[in-house]
């Protein structure tokens, strides 16, 4: 991790999943923008919801949030011919694909060199096929992606404990209408 400070744009999916990882990039010497992007949600009441979470957290740490409209249909075009797969499967590689290729792509618009994801905080998601996405379209946009599993040193159990402190709406699934099921 970043030896001095220096801005990293983190994607949260909800305010409860972001808070340890803006802790700990807080503490590895980095500045955390976060942006939250999550055109999935199956709901506009959902997106807010999960938004004034966010708000909740990056206001608790300090830090600057960045919110993309909420934009059903273009997640819905994305996933389009794999509204079927499982859980875990490829539709769900295809929606973190579409919300790490807009934190890159806004990192590079705001000048910050370097962007990560606040998603494998969760023991439900799979780090590694996380990092690979967000490697591969670093590659791409030419930035940096900083594979971090945040679930490491009791980081689920901490964001956990963060979020009953702030008491932030908890959801029960991962927010697409696939999910619910």
């Amino acid at each position: 991790m970043a030896q001095e400070k220096n801005k990293i744009l983190i994607h949260a999916c909800c305010g409860i999943c972001s808070g340890y990882p803006i802790s700990l990039l807080k503490e590895s010497g980095y500045e955390p923008v976060v942006y939250f992007c999550n055109p999935n949600l199956d709901t506009e009441a959902e997106f807010m919801r999960r938004l004034e979470a966010q708000k909740t957290v990056c206001s608790y740490h300090n830090v600057e949030l960045i919110v993309e409209e909420y934009n059903p249909d273009e997640y819905l075009n994305y996933i389009k011919g794999f509204e079927n797969e499982p859980e875990r499967g490829k539709r769900c590689d295809k929606c973190i694909e579409l919300r790490l290729k807009k934190a890159g792509e806004k990192a590079s618009e705001l000048n910050i060199g370097t962007f990560t994801t606040s998603l494998p905080v969760s023991p439900h998601k799979d780090f590694g096929k996380i990092s690979e996405i967000g490697l591969k379209i670093g590659e791409e946009l030419g930035i940096e992606y900083l594979a971090v599993d945040f679930k490491k040193k009791d980081g689920f159990l901490k964001t956990n404990n963060l979020s009953k402190e702030l008491k932030l709406y908890r959801q029960n699934y991962c927010g697409c209408k696939f999910s619910k099921h």
